[in-house]
């Protein structure tokens, strides 16, 4: 397919009355063992674990290197392939155009909380962007209400995601991704506010299953860092088990 196919594709996919599910990686061989499962739609980087095999914080990876975790991930495959680009960095709508450059067609972006008059204009400059590229660019425009909202009582919270969140869809945004939306009462309002179809989760420890999140309207579901901790989990088990004297388990896939 080419860019402006995949992010059609992305496109119907988020559209779609089925929640899409997407596996977060982090390089060429976690897209490509997650892109040979059949279940595989479309591919999402985290970006968080992009800055760990850098060696950055989450947050602290130079655009750069950030595109260019993206970009090796959008080679290993022929999905879709939506990116965690941060807060967009200095020039969001030149992000933007740089990451379509390299096949990535869809993209999180999260305003911090900056004022809601600038999150906006930051939305609006990855909106005419994508514009000008010709493609329909997925980007899951993120708000941190609620996980940097601090003391503010959770209905502001969520009050404050529904504003910002309808401000996003307002400029051009296909999605709103809220993180923190791990209880049903908290998802209902979110949908009930953004409207079914337009609001996209993240699944941590204790949240809701994907299938639960779909019957309550919910767009796209993904699993951000998650992923990489539970692959280093395994491998801290495998290290231990064999400074035990233990053995790789018979079962391990044979090299290619």
């Amino acid at each position: 397919m080419s860019v402006a196919d995949k992010a059609t594709e992305l496109q119907r996919l988020h559209q779609a009355p089925e929640i899409l599910r997407v596996v977060n990686v982090w390089d060429a061989v976690t897209a490509k063992t997650i892109a040979a499962l059949p279940e595989t739609k479309a591919i999402a980087t985290a970006g968080h674990s992009i800055a760990a095999m850098y060696g950055y914080e989450d947050g602290g990876m130079p655009l750069d290197l950030a595109l260019q975790g993206a970009k090796t991930v959008a080679e290993a495959v022929d999905l879709p392939v939506t990116a965690d680009l941060d807060d967009g960095y200095d020039e969001p709508g030149e992000t933007i155009r740089r990451a379509i450059g390299f096949g990535i067609v869809g993209a999180n972006v999260e305003d911090r909380l900056r004022p809601l008059a600038e999150s906006v204009a930051r939305v609006e400059q990855i909106v005419r962007a994508a514009e000008s590229e010709g493609v329909a660019f997925q980007l899951n425009a993120r708000t941190d209400a609620i996980v940097r909202g601090g003391d503010k009582p959770l209905d502001d919270k969520i009050a404050d995601a529904i504003e910002r969140g309808r401000a996003y869809l307002d400029a051009g945004a296909p999605l709103v991704f809220v993180p923190g939306a791990i209880d049903r009462a908290v998802v209902e309002r979110l949908v009930e506010g953004l409207g079914a179809g337009n609001l996209s989760v993240i699944g941590l420890p204790g949240a809701l299953t994907a299938a639960e999140y779909e019957s309550l309207g919910v767009a796209r579901i993904s699993y951000g860092p998650l992923t990489q901790r539970v692959a280093l989990r395994a491998l801290r088990d495998l290290a231990t088990d064999l400074y035990a004297d233990g053995v790789i388990p018979e079962d391990t896939p044979a090299l290619n």
